[in-house]
């Protein structure tokens, strides 16, 4: 993969449907998650009333794509579920009365423009404007709390390393966008198949890496702000982690392998390919001064938090809406949608679902 090539770029450029079971049928199911079943009509429902009321749900419906709005549909409802179930489960309630209040402004009246510029938010948007206003609330609430509960005591220990623009040894093109995601999942089944080379190629990158920086600096460049681009056995606190911590790295237990996009801020991009060694989440870690998190980055560690539950419900999605995608805890159309790969050792490189 001309690793060495890999490095010195990022170092210069920035610096569903399982068997049946005991439950809930899956006929007339757009899910099922444990023993209870989101309902094809429930999907439907809301999908009719965004067209009724949502600007942007009526320009996809003249481009004949409300199964994104479907799609957007069934997460959400999924997710609910889950946030409910994990909530119960950690002794965490819902403060009505903030809630209430926040209601009360109603962050989440008026329409979704129809020239919004980002579809994937403007999708979720309208799906959450659709629902009720207060269960929407309510499942942000809770994500947030279940973040707050959790973070104190997680910690994961994990091998990674970074793909990020790469030449082409031949044509001296550079490698990103769909081909540096294909380097990233190929890398990341060869280390679900071997482990033990997992750790020696990441030490092989962790010692190349250094040697980069070295060079960098003895020219007079400034590497000092970059972040690491690879580590092996790095322990890292959820609470120091950021972003990081809304990932299936932090959501995963130990052994797994991870290729999901770098969400460092000086490294967007590129890809981060992990494998897993130690998961903590039952005792406090010490940690050195944490930086506060803003209400998103809260959310999705907090939806991050469901990622084992959903595991041990076995969740099931009606092929019709697509997909469930662990990276992006959401539903994709198809496996070629995937944010990225969750595998286990000797994992057979298709994404979990």
């Amino acid at each position: 993969m001309g690793r060495p090539r890999a490095l010195v770029a990022v170092v210069a450029g920035a610096f569903l449907l399982a068997g049946c079971g005991s439950g809930p049928s899956q006929v007339g199911a757009a899910a099922v998650i444990g023993d209870h079943a989101v309902s094809i009509d429930q999907v439907q429902d809301l999908i009719n009333k965004a067209v009724r009321e949502q600007p942007y749900a009526q320009k996809l419906a003249g481009e004949h794509k409300l199964e994104e709005v479907g799609r957007a549909a069934v997460t959400q409802l999924v997710l609910h579920e889950l946030l409910l179930q994990a909530a119960e489960k950690q002794g965490i309630k819902p403060n009505y009365g903030q809630i209430d209040a926040q209601l009360a402004k109603d962050p989440l009246n008026g329409p979704v423009p129809a020239d919004a510029s980002n579809e994937a938010q403007a999708v979720s948007q309208v799906v959450a404007r659709s629902r009720d206003h207060r269960e929407s609330l309510t499942d942000t609430y809770l994500a947030q709390a279940l973040a707050e509960k959790a973070i104190p005591n997680l910690a994961v220990t994990f091998d990674f390393t970074t793909i990020g623009t790469l030449p082409d040894p031949n044509t001296g093109s550079t490698l990103q966008g769909p081909e540096a995601k294909k380097a990233a999942l190929d890398l990341a089944r060869q280390f679900a198949a071997n482990p033990a080379a997992a750790a020696q190629r990441i030490g092989a990158d962790v010692q190349y890496e250094a040697q980069a920086r070295q060079q960098a600096k003895a020219a007079g460049n400034n590497v000092d702000s970059i972040p690491p681009l690879t580590g092996l056995g790095e322990a890292v606190p959820a609470a120091q982690a950021g972003a990081l911590a809304s990932t299936p790295i932090f959501g995963s237990p130990a052994g797994t392998v991870t290729a999901v996009p770098d969400p460092r801020e000086q490294l967007q991009g590129t890809w981060l390919v992990a494998v897993v060694r130690q998961r903590t989440d039952d005792r406090p870690v010490a940690t050195e001064e944490v930086p506060e998190l803003d209400a998103a980055t809260k959310t999705a560690i907090g939806m991050r938090q469901l990622q084992p539950l959903f595991d041990k419900l076995g969740v099931r999605v009606n092929k019709r809406y697509g997909v469930w995608d662990v990276v992006g805890m959401n539903v994709v159309p198809n496996q070629d949608s995937v944010e990225g790969l969750v595998l286990p050792p000797g994992g057979s490189g298709s994404a979990k679902q």
